[in-house]
């Protein structure tokens, strides 16, 4: 299996380069040449599997370079019960007959991303092996809320890696913050940017391509490389937990073999349903895929008009992992829709230049009958957060509240009744303000109490990596601006 850039085919990586690599060169997305079909009776053996057995099986399709004993060992360890307080790894909890729940947050930060950020770091540091690299890789994130935690914890002391994360001041919620700046490890920077997540994650692409900078770096014994979805290491193991979804349906009888399903995900970077269409084209019957989106709504408009604009208003969210206008994922889709890497070069070209692009009709139409886009504001999210704990007794946080209210509209709209699989992807109690704002509570208790006071009122337990929180003290105070965010990585790279 080769990988390619989507903006020129004619550069192909091995999958251990692509892992290494992060980013190409160009500045396009790595992505497989092909997408490799489920063999025929994959699911019905999938389904009796455990959740480690059916990730190491769904990534050895992408995955040549590397043995079944070493995906094996990585699986084992990226998604064993030291990380995961449920063996099921990535949960589906039914609210209804045709309503289902992914909880893909039972990993150590609570969020979707330990999923793959889990992973990611074994896939990584094995590809530098392969690779005979010598020099030390230096990870770069940009970070809306979850990644950045998902991405220390998971390169936290891994041997030859340094990682920096850069998140949006002001731009995420109290606790991802605290989550970030008392991360423990002797190999972890945390450094603040005055802007938007936009802001970040553009001055870590600007960072990839400063030729400058790469030079430097070598002399110094560093390179660089990304924990972000550009990465196709976190893309993978993001396919593999909506195929498990299906397999756990059919297994628990909620559906027969072959049923098709809908999946709804609340999207910012459009990684996470990617991955469901990923999941699709390789076989598992998936009908429409739904996107969500909040007050940000560029993803919504592209779906339904066919034109990227992310000259808007910029809203802070109570769902702030979405708060994102340049969706890097969807130049992944563009491939995949177009086969034509000089057509998506032209659109990234655009949208560089422009801040916008236009599809054609036909790749519209094409992108149309995959995918429908709804969004909703912070006062329909906390309803909704309302409605489904007064309706199933199930707590959500808001990023999963705002798939539940695209859901509804979905179906408000078409009557299509199929059963739908929404992605829950985080724990509420990392956000706990705005879901006791949502259940009536007015006086919120300060700091880390707040996380008790969620817990008196519902009855559930607070989850153990945030109560482990308490008496930790932050250790990076940093903030640049982003045009020098250069030299916060030349500083911890010194």
């Amino acid at each position: 299996m080769q990988y390619i850039s989507t903006r020129d085919r004619e550069q192909q990586f091995s999958a251990s380069q692509a892992i290494a690599k992060g980013l190409a060169d160009d500045g396009g997305l790595l992505t497989p040449v092909y997408l490799p079909k489920l063999p025929r009776r994959a699911l019905e053996e999938l389904k009796d599997m455990s959740y480690q057995q059916r990730a190491v099986y769904v990534m050895k399709l992408f995955l040549d370079e590397f043995t079944v004993k070493e995906l094996t060992d990585f699986a084992n360890a990226a998604y064993g019960p030291e990380k995961f307080d449920t063996p099921a790894v990535a949960q589906v909890r039914g609210l209804d007959s045709n309503t289902f729940c992914l909880e893909l947050w039972h990993g150590p930060t609570c969020a979707f991303k330990d999923m793959a950020l889990q992973m990611l770091p074994h896939l990584l540091t094995a590809s530098l092996r392969k690779q005979e690299e010598e020099k030390t890789v230096c990870i770069l994130v940009a970070t809306s809320g979850d990644t950045g935690k998902g991405a220390l914890e998971g390169f936290k002391d891994v041997d030859h890696t340094r990682i920096l994360v850069f998140y949006p001041k002001d731009g995420v919620s109290a606790i991802q913050e605290l989550q970030m700046v008392t991360q423990e490890g002797g190999n972890v920077g945390v450094c603040s940017v005055v802007g938007n997540f936009d802001d970040a994650q553009t001055g870590v692409k600007k960072l990839f391509s400063d030729e400058k900078l790469r030079q430097e770096l070598a002399q110094r014994g560093f390179f660089l490389s990304s924990a972000n979805s550009i990465n196709w290491g976190r893309v993978l193991p993001q396919i593999v937990y909506y195929i498990s979804a299906y397999c756990d349906l059919v297994r628990d009888e909620k559906i027969q073999l072959g049923d098709p399903i809908n999946v709804c995900v609340p999207t910012g970077n459009f990684g996470n349903i990617l991955a469901a269409y990923y999941a699709k084209d390789m076989g598992v019957p998936i009908n429409k895929l739904i996107c969500a989106s909040n007050s940000n709504n560029v993803l919504t408009d592209f779906l339904r008009t066919g034109v990227y604009d992310r000259n808007r208003t910029f809203y802070n969210t109570m769902s702030p992992s979405m708060d994102i206008l340049i969706s890097s994922n969807l130049e992944r889709l563009l491939y995949a829709i177009t086969g034509e890497d000089q057509q998506v070069r032209e659109y990234m070209d655009e949208l560089n230049r422009n801040g916008r692009y236009e599809v054609s009709e036909r790749v519209k139409e094409k992108i149309q009958r995959l995918f429908v886009g709804y969004c909703c504001d912070d006062t329909v999210t906390q309803k909704v957060i309302s409605t489904i704990y007064r309706s199933f007794d199930y707590l959500i946080d808001p990023h999963t509240a705002v798939g539940f209210s695209a859901l509804t509209q979905y179906r408000e709209e078409t009557g299509d009744m199929t059963p739908t699989v929404v992605a829950s992807t985080a724990s509420p109690f990392k956000f706990c303000d705005n879901v006791l704002g949502a259940l009536g509570e007015t006086n919120l208790r300060d700091g880390l109490d707040i996380l008790d006071q969620l817990s008196e009122k519902t009855g559930q337990p607070v989850p153990a990596p945030l109560a482990g929180l308490r008496g930790k003290q932050p250790r990076f105070q940093r903030t640049e601006e982003k045009e020098h965010m250069v030299d916060a990585v030349l500083d911890m790279l010194k």
